[in-house]
């Protein structure tokens, strides 16, 4: 799955335009390495994104096409630190 649609579905980022708008101004990296948003996200990938001055870090544990929102965090865990 693109990252930017994983981004949308896991509910991450609300809207695909602004995950696009997010790869596309070097905010996202996925294991270290900064990607476009036609980047194939898998399970295990540990991906990064950079809101202003914060940075949110999350290990992919599954990757659904379609998810309720209540089931969206499911999709991921946090990384601190």
């Amino acid at each position: 799955m693109r990252v930017d649609k994983f981004l949308k579905v896991s509910r991450v980022i609300k809207r695909r335009t602004v995950a696009n708008d997010a790869c596309d101004n070097d905010h996202v990296s996925v294991n270290g390495k900064i990607v476009k948003a036609s980047y194939d996200v898998k399970v295990g990938d540990v991906v990064e994104v950079t809101f202003g001055d914060k940075t949110l870090r999350f290990r992919v544990i599954d990757i659904k096409e379609h998810t309720a929102k209540a089931d969206a965090s499911s999709m991921y865990e946090i990384i601190n630190g």
